[in-house]
C-alpha cells in the first residue's frame, strides 16, 4: 500500500494513555508502548484509503450509480460469474475477494463464530457500553461521524446497524462465499468508500487536519475494536474462553480485516497481535474533545425508547441504570467525565451476572457445550436487538449512499 508521508495534526506527538481495560489486558499479556516507528506508521495511515474498493467507487460513480450498484449487488449474493458487462474493476474486485486466501482455516472460523455467540446479550452490552462509548473519545474518527449524521441517525441505530453486522459475521457459516456475514462485511466496506469519497469533498474538510476519511488507523481500531475488545470485556462478566478459542476469534478477525480492507500488517495473527493492534491504535487515537461529549452523552437516554412488551417503564429505567453501570465499571469515572456522562452510576449488573457466566463458561468446555452455549447466547442476542428496535436492520440503510451516487 501507497501511504502519502504527512502525518495529520491529529495525530498525538506521543502514545496517549490506554484505557483501563485494554491497559490491563495488555500487561497481561507483555505488550508494551508502540515503538518510535510503529506510532509514526499509525500517523502516516491516517491518508491511507482503500485503494481496491475506493478504484471500484471511481468506477461505478462515472458508469452511473444507477446501473453498476444493481450489478455490484449481483455479484454479491450470485457471485461475479453471473454478472454480465460488470465494468473492469468491479470485475477485479470480486474475483479477488472471492479467491479465498489459502490461510483462512474454515473450522477455526466456525469455532471462533460460536465462541462469539455464546456471549449473547452480555456480549453486545460490553461492544454498546464499553466499546461503542469508549470509542467516542476518539476524536479525529468522530469527526466523520458527524458529518454522516450520526447526531440525526442516534446511537440507538448507529449501534443496532454495528451488531447486525457482527451478527450476520458471527452466524453459522457467515463468512462463507456469498454467506450473510461476508455480504454484510463487503456492504460496509463499499458504504466505506462511499463516505470516504463523500466527506472528503466537503468544503470544511481538512486532509492536514483530520486525515483522509475512514482512513486505515480508524479502520483497523474499528476491527479489533468491535471484534476483539468485547472477548477481552466479557471476562469482567464471568465468560471466560480457553486459549484455543481465544486464538480462533484472532483468525476470524485476520479474515473480516481482509475482506473490509484493512492493511495486512493490521490484520491480526493471534489473540496476542491482536490485543497489541487494539492497544496500539487506541493509545494513537484515545483524544477527545467535544465531538466526544455530542456522540457519548445522547447514549445514555437510549434506553428510554427500547420496546418491551410488560411494564416498559420499570424497565427502560433499569436498562438505563443498568447500562449505565457498566459503562461506569469498564470504562471508569474519568472516561466517563470526559464523555459528558453521568460518573455516578452504581455497576451492579457484572457481580449480579458473573457467578451465572462462570457456570455458562465451564459447561461450554463439556462435550457438545459450546454448540449449545452458541445457540443460547445467539438467541438472547437476537433478543435484545429486537429490544432496542424491533424493525429489521438494513446495513446501509441510512448511509450516504443516496447522497453521493
Amino acid at each position: 500500500m501507497v501511504v502519502v508521508a504527512v502525518v495529520p495534526e491529529r495525530h498525538p506527538e506521543k502514545p496517549r494513555r490506554l484505557p483501563a481495560g485494554i491497559e490491563l489486558a495488555s500487561r497481561l499479556l507483555g505488550i508494551g508502548k508502540p515503538t518510535g516507528a510503529e506510532f509514526a506508521k499509525l500517523g502516516e495511515l491516517l491518508m491511507a484509503g482503500d485503494p481496491m474498493m475506493d478504484g471500484v467507487v471511481d468506477e461505478m460513480a462515472t458508469a452511473g450509480m444507477n446501473q453498476t450498484r444493481p450489478l455490484f449487488e449481483q455479484a454479491l449474493t450470485d457471485g461475479i460469474d453471473t454478472v454480465d458487462g460488470a465494468p473492469p474493476q468491479v470485475e477485479a474486485f470480486f474475483r479477488h475477494i472471492e479467491a479465498t486466501p489459502d490461510w483462512v482455516d474454515e473450522g477455526q472460523l466456525a469455532l471462533a463464530a460460536q465462541v462469539m455467540q455464546s456471549g449473547g446479550a452480555d456480549g453486545l452490552y460490553i461492544a454498546r457500553d464499553v466499546a461503542l462509548m469508549g470509542g467516542y473519545q476518539f476524536s479525529g474518527f468522530n469527526q466523520t461521524l458527524l458529518r454522516t449524521g450520526a447526531l440525526t441517525k442516534g446511537s440507538n441505530k448507529r449501534f443496532a446497524e454495528t451488531s447486525r453486522w457482527a451478527l450476520d459475521v458471527i452466524s453459522p457459516g457467515g463468512l462463507k462465499v456469498r454467506g450473510a456475514g461476508y455480504r454484510s462485511t463487503i456492504r460496509v466496506r463499499f458504504i466505506h468508500s462511499m463516505v470516504r469519497k463523500h466527506v472528503e469533498s466537503m468544503p470544511d474538510w481538512d486532509n492536514t487536519r483530520w486525515g483522509l476519511p475512514i482512513n486505515q488507523t480508524d479502520m483497523a481500531a474499528t476491527l479489533v475494536g468491535s471484534l476483539v475488545a468485547p472477548s477481552i470485556g466479557v471476562v469482567g462478566l464471568g465468560l471466560v474462553n480457553n486459549p484455543r478459542e481465544y486464538q480462533a476469534i484472532a483468525h476470524l478477525t485476520r479474515y473480516v480485516g481482509w475482506l473490509i480492507g484493512v492493511d495486512e500488517a493490521y490484520q491480526p495473527h493471534s489473540f496476542r497481535d491482536a490485543v497489541r493492534i487494539l492497544a496500539h491504535t487506541s493509545a494513537a487515537l484515545a483524544t477527545p474533545d467535544e465531538t466526544s461529549r455530542e456522540l457519548a452523552a445522547p447514549m445514555v437516554d437510549d434506553p428510554d425508547q427500547w420496546h418491551y412488551d410488560s411494564l416498559v417503564q420499570l424497565r427502560r429505567r433499569v436498562a438505563k441504570s443498568q447500562h449505565l453501570g457498566i459503562a461506569r465499571a469498564f470504562l471508569g469515572r474519568k472516561t466517563l467525565e470526559h464523555l459528558g456522562v453521568n460518573s455516578s452510576a452504581v455497576p451492579w449488573y457484572p457481580p449480579l451476572v458473573f457467578g451465572l457466566n462462570i457456570a455458562r463458561s465451564a459447561a461450554a468446555q463439556l462435550p457438545g457445550g459450546r454448540r449449545r452455549a452458541a445457540e443460547s447466547g445467539a438467541g438472547r442476542a437476537d433478543s435484545f436487538l429486537a429490544t432496542m428496535t424491533p424493525t429489521p436492520v438494513v446495513i446501509g440503510d441510512s448511509s450516504v449512499i443516496s447522497r453521493v451516487a
